[in-house]
């Protein structure tokens, strides 16, 4: 597991977990709820604290390519967890990994780099060739150029613009509407038919509600379980 800072290396066992979350608040959900299932099946006790991140402020910083003032959110929101007795942070948000070297180099505490944890999975199960949904920020930049055994492809065109719009509207609101999920299986499909994907990179954390693995009908690469996995095995040394 790769830990993203200059911090000194946390304890390998029990480690306190904090969450940068509320970006958005579905994402959030998702992290609690896995992370809370992981330590139940492995009946280890959880520490957990969670901080709230503004998704306009986000967003807004995120089109602006606004790197220092994302970070500077970053760092106030990590010394609340550092108070809190955290021991490591990770952010609950694919769109807020747009900062995260920076964030790392400056950070109070571990941060858990989701980039390289999907990159790592991505390689181990040697796919080549996948799909992305997304903001058009995680889209265009191909999960910021953080996966290198495999060609990230986004989809083209009319179909780009509606995933970033569906995106954003269901992150904000926290429920995907029966049109969002048509916007986004249908960018699927064609992604699968025309451009000759293996998998579907969700590469949104709030696409836990439009998506999962049972249902899918087709592979997918879960960036936000990915992620929540890795902080888990951080978090307990496993």
């Amino acid at each position: 597991m790769e830990i993203d800072t200059q911090a000194p290396a946390v304890a390998d066992a029990n480690v306190h977990i904090g969450l940068i979350g509320g970006i958005g608040p579905a994402a959030t959900d998702y992290y609690y709820r896995r992370i809370i299932s992981a330590f139940a099946g492995r009946k280890s006790a959880l520490d957990l604290t969670m901080v709230h991140a503004d998704t306009p402020a986000l967003l807004n910083n995120l089109r602006n390519d606004d790197t220092a003032a994302q970070v500077a959110i970053f760092t106030r929101l990590t010394k609340r967890l550092v108070a809190a007795g955290a021991g490591c942070v990770a952010v609950t948000s694919i769109a807020g990994h747009f900062c995260i070297r920076a964030f790392g180099e400056v950070s109070p505490l571990p941060v858990v780099n989701m980039i390289s944890e999907v990159n790592s999975a991505v390689e181990a199960r040697g796919l080549e060739r996948i799909g992305i949904l997304g903001t058009r920020t995680v889209m265009e930049s191909r999960f910021y150029g953080g996966i290198h055994s495999a060609g990230v492809v986004p989809p083209r065109g009319q179909d780009l613009d509606d995933v970033h719009d569906a995106y954003v509207a269901m992150a904000s609101a926290g429920v995907v509407t029966s049109g969002q999920r048509t916007v986004f299986q249908s960018a699927c499909e064609r992604l699968l038919r025309e451009e000759g994907v293996e998998a579907i990179m969700l590469g949104g954390t709030d696409l836990a509600l439009a998506f999962d693995e049972q249902s899918a009908g087709f592979p997918l690469v879960d960036c936000a379980g990915i992620h929540a996995e890795a902080i888990v095995r951080l978090a307990i040394g496993s």
